[in-house]
């Protein structure tokens, strides 16, 4: 059995120790490096026969890949190493959008050693189209998922929402299920968080945090490219004023 190649969420972690280490590489004997090391052999992301392998997320393998973030730099003088397009793509992540980027590492962080991240099975939606995820990495990904689908929340949401006589239609594009498919699509609406919650913070979810929107709406929302893997509703919304 070969060892796994790099997820998004172990190069989040390997993106975020280089970070702050000034972009610089850190050696085997780092300590960060075998912390880092032994977190990402825990992390609930590959099979436990993958893990047991001797070379799986060692020492070695970690500071190599903090190596590629380094010499990958578009600034560094020197040759780079070769590494995959996964990791050029989180190296642009963070060059793109550093304070957000450190924020998923320390989001990841906190899910593992909270026991949270390792409880949430995975979830339908949390690979795209395109077989991957979005670049703050596939557990994050799964965690709000995972948090937008509970029942409860929901059902508070569409209740604040009658409350206030407002319609139940989706946010950004104003779709009715109950218009278009009769009493078939009475009283549905897909819920969804308006910012990440691993950028809003570990924090009770208030329903001003939530938004209606219909399933093609959210799917943009969470929808992932190079660069950008998340959008609000309001920025959706604004996008589709500007492709009309």
């Amino acid at each position: 059995m070969r060892i796994p190649t790099w997820t998004e969420d172990e190069l989040v972690l390997a993106g975020a120790l280089v970070v702050k280490n000034c972009w610089r590489e850190l050696r085997t004997t780092a300590p960060e490096v075998h912390e880092l090391s032994e977190l990402l052999r825990s992390l609930p992301i590959h099979e436990p026969e993958a893990r047991a392998l001797p070379g799986f997320r060692s020492p070695d393998s970690v500071s190599r890949k903090t190596t590629d973030f380094m010499t990958n730099h578009p600034q560094y003088p020197g040759k780079a190493t070769r590494c995959g397009k996964p990791t050029l793509l989180m190296i642009e992540a963070f060059r793109a959008r550093e304070a957000e980027m450190l924020q998923a590492a320390t989001a990841i962080e906190e899910g593992i050693s909270s026991g949270d991240l390792h409880l949430i099975p995975p979830q339908p939606d949390e690979v795209d189209e395109a077989g991957v995820t979005a670049i703050e990495g596939r557990l994050l990904v799964r965690r709000a998922l995972a948090r937008e689908r509970d029942p409860k929340l929901r059902s508070m949401k569409i209740e604040q929402v009658r409350r206030r006589g407002s319609p139940l239609r989706c946010e950004v594009c104003d779709f009715d299920f109950a218009q278009i498919y009769g009493s078939l699509g009475e009283g549905y609406i897909e819920v969804h968080h308006v910012t990440p919650l691993h950028i809003s913070g570990a924090q009770e979810t208030r329903l001003d945090d939530l938004a209606c929107l219909c399933a093609n709406c959210h799917r943009m929302c969470h929808r992932s490219r190079p660069g950008e893997s998340w959008r609000t509703p309001a920025a959706l919304r604004e996008q589709i004023r500007e492709s009309v």
